[in-house]
This record gives C-alpha cells, structure tokens and sequence, in this order.
C-alpha cells in the first residue's frame, strides 16, 4: 500500500531499487540488501498482486534502471505506473505518476542537480528549509514531509516543522510516511 504523498492509501506494488547517484544522510533504502531480478522476474512478482491497481518505481533512484522496454512489459500487467525520483536524471516516457522528490540542500543531496521541472506530484523531505526555493516546479499537488530520523525527540520536532510550515503556506500538503506509522513494510 503507498503510505505517503497523493496516492496514500492506494494498493500498490513497489519495485524498489537498490543503487542512486545521490547519498543523502536520511535515506531509507538498504542498498546492500537486494535481489537481482530479470524483468520477467519483475512482471511475475507483480503479477501476484492482481487487484493492485498501482506500480511504484521507487529506490534509491529508480530512473538510473528504468528504460521504455521495462516501462511496456509493466504496463502489460494492466496497472499504472508510478515513480518516485529525485529528478536528477531525464525519464522515459510512458510512466503514468511522477512524484519528484529533489534532494537539493541536504548533505549528500547536492551530488548532482535536479532536471525535472515538472511533476505530477513534489514531495519535499522537510527540515525547516526555504521553501520559495521550490516554487518553480510545475506541478499542481506539493508535500511537505517530516524527515524521518530515529531520534524521537527530533522526529517530533521534525513533524512539528511541517505542520507549522503547511499552516503558514497553505499550497503545501502535510505527507506522512503512514507505512512508518502503522508498522507496514
């Protein structure tokens, strides 16, 4: 199910990618715990959630793997596609839902600059940052989400940062990693 952003809510498979250009300090992906997979391999994994309506590329960065032939034999299984990026490299065409997430601005993120200028939906990993700084993105959906740390006292702080942050600039939306919250992997 896709705990954050737009879509929470929505049954979804994820395909999850190991590997990014980037290496921002919050990230959640264990990219050394991975299984290799050809794209049958994939389409047959997905394919055991018929009534999931959604597919989530998602990583690490899943645009340094995803290509036009992967994007047609996904669209195959009859659900849409989704993506979650870091903008920071161009797209194939044929994805359905761009959720760009640019990374600019924390420590790791700056490693290479963010391209995209239009998305379906920007979600923004809050810390306090200026938030003008995302202003030109074209896109009609903006999340602010709390930047999860293990802290508790921080992450409070954190979420508290985005609450305040969405009261004061109301064409942001508060995202919360829900998955996080319920206990769901």
């Amino acid at each position: 199910m896709q705990g954050e952003g737009f879509n929470t809510g929505v049954a979804s498979v994820f395909v999850r990618f190991s590997g990014c250009n980037l290496s921002c300090v919050f990230c959640d992906t264990e990219h050394q715990n991975r299984t290799m997979m050809s794209l049958p391999e994939i389409v047959d994994e997905v394919m055991k959630y018929p009534d999931a309506p959604l597919i989530v590329l998602t990583g690490g960065e899943p645009s340094l793997f995803v290509d036009e032939p992967m994007l047609k034999a996904l669209h195959l299984t009859g659900k849409k596609i989704a993506i979650e990026t870091n903008g920071t490299r161009p797209l194939p065409p044929g994805i359905d839902w761009v959720t760009l997430s640019p990374k600019f601005g924390f420590l790791g993120g700056d490693l290479a600059p963010c391209m995209l200028e239009r998305c379906d939906e920007l979600k923004v990993v809050y810390t306090g940052q200026d938030l003008s700084q995302y202003d030109h993105f074209a896109t009609a959906n903006r999340f602010l989400q709390p930047c999860f740390v293990e802290d508790k006292q921080q992450r409070i702080s954190n979420i508290q940062l985005c609450v305040d942050a969405v009261l004061q600039n109301p064409r942001w939306r508060l995202s919360l990693q829900t998955h996080r919250l319920l206990g769901i992997r």
